[in-house]
């Protein structure tokens, strides 16, 4: 899923870095833009594929992993959604973090598929398909 996320991000024109599997501290993706990514925004990406929605901690976790890095937004993915007090604390954090879940993901894959390297769209094998749409 990581890799995803980061291709994403590459295909709407950012420069991304992913560490080593591991302890990552709260940081699985650092996005910025600009050729070298030397520019702003930059974003602290952490993503969760576990079973169950993202609770508060880790929201706070990667709040922390922002300030460490000096990022300027947070990116939580989590294809399990998240919980309520993760929801609860968005009005706070509107103009710091946002939030994709398994629609936005999906949503983010559509967008941008075109951009996708071609070994992720064979693991994700799409066919854009034209319809005929009669107005009522």
């Amino acid at each position: 899923m990581e890799r995803l996320i980061q291709e994403i991000l590459e295909a709407k024109g950012f420069t991304t870095f992913r560490g080593p599997e591991g302890a990552d501290y709260g940081i699985d993706i650092l996005a910025s833009s600009g050729e070298l990514g030397f520019g702003s925004p930059r974003i602290c990406v952490q993503v969760k594929t576990q079973d169950e929605p993202v609770d508060r901690p880790t929201l706070d976790q990667l709040i922390g992993a922002m300030a460490n890095v000096n990022a300027d937004y947070g990116l939580l993915v989590s294809w399990s959604g998240f919980k309520q007090t993760v929801l609860r604390e968005l009005p706070k954090q509107f103009f710091k973090v946002r939030l994709w879940d398994a629609n936005k993901i999906i949503e983010e894959i559509f967008d941008n598929y075109e951009k996708l390297s071609n070994e992720t769209k064979a693991e994700i094998p799409l066919k854009r398909v034209w319809m005929l749409h009669k107005e009522d």
